[in-house]
């Protein structure tokens, strides 16, 4: 089963590079690429992605990056965003399904919840309050990072070891995933939510890894190649992002790898605790400025 999820990325990553590249040739032989220069985005990219295998996610800080530096166009963020980190998120996937034990059937399955949760996610987008989900999504985080806490200093029976689920666990894994899936849609990420399952639900932290790797890497190159079609991105950038992303990844696999389970603990609580900061922060800032016309036209 490990070798058709590994074969089936394997077709994906092949089937993004051949579109993405050739349109990237046209583009460039019509000599319409983007202005930028070309190695520091690719440092840009290897910084992100070195920190988005650690857990840490590479959308927030590549959007925040775009924004403030003015490479990408606005309009272009969110394809540019899925176009740029395709390739590192499917070599994050490679190593981590295969250098980490982790149960078949619970990888299995909690991919697949995770990819049928973001296929419903999908369609729920423009019918959801984003502000909503956020807050939502920063109380669960929260509390979880708590519960993280309580259990590292003995407050709590402290997490577990175990490499897969059984049971009513496995069940509630696919639907923590499920739920992870839809979040992901809107923009809030499923790597921490992830990260705070495997925890709750007593695996090994290491665990959470290949699962979210693993959960990214399915959906990000089906929506990446839609985005190349529509044109819809940043080519030049996106290129180096790509090449120098992956050995972002490789330094950072490495690192993790050789990380001990106390310290991966702090780092799924740091994650998941930043991560939940942040969806407050974004939601309260998007409250605030919808008051701001009201307050205005009085």
């Amino acid at each position: 089963m490990v070798q058709i999820i590994l074969g089936t990325l394997f077709v994906f990553a092949v089937m993004f590079i051949f579109i993405f590249v050739k349109d990237y040739l046209a583009v460039k032989k019509e000599g319409k690429l983007e202005n930028i220069n070309f190695f520091t985005a690719g440092a840009i990219g290897a910084v992100v992605n070195f920190f988005d295998t650690l857990g840490v996610g590479s959308f927030a800080p590549s959007a925040a990056i775009f924004k403030f530096t003015k490479m990408v166009d606005d309009k272009q963020i969110p394809g540019t965003l899925n176009v740029a980190n395709c390739l590192p998120v499917i070599a994050e996937a490679f190593i981590f399904i295969t250098v980490v034990k982790v149960d078949t059937t619970t990888l299995v399955a909690i991919l697949v919840s995770c990819s049928l949760g973001a296929y419903i996610g999908a369609g729920l987008v423009s019918k959801l309050p984003k502000v909503k989900v956020q807050l939502s999504m920063a109380v669960a985080l929260l509390l979880v990072a708590t519960i993280m806490i309580c259990k590292m200093t003995g407050l709590m029976p402290p997490g577990g070891d175990a490499v897969g689920l059984t049971g009513i666990k496995l069940v509630i894994g696919c639907i923590g995933a499920f739920i992870a899936g839809i979040t992901q849609c809107f923009g809030v990420g499923c790597f921490a939510p992830i990260m705070a399952l495997v925890f709750t639900l007593g695996m090994s932290p290491l665990v959470a890894f290949p699962i979210m790797m693993g959960s990214a890497a399915f959906l990000q190159p089906v929506a990446s190649i839609k985005f190349v079609k529509e044109g819809a991105f940043n080519r030049h950038l996106s290129m180096a992002f790509n090449i120098f992303g992956v050995v972002g990844v490789l330094l950072a696999a490495f690192l993790v790898k050789s990380m001990s389970v106390d310290t991966l603990n702090k780092l799924v609580v740091a994650v998941v605790f930043i991560t939940s900061v942040s969806m407050l922060r974004s939601a309260v800032g998007k409250n605030e400025s919808k008051s701001e016309p009201v307050m205005a036209s009085n």
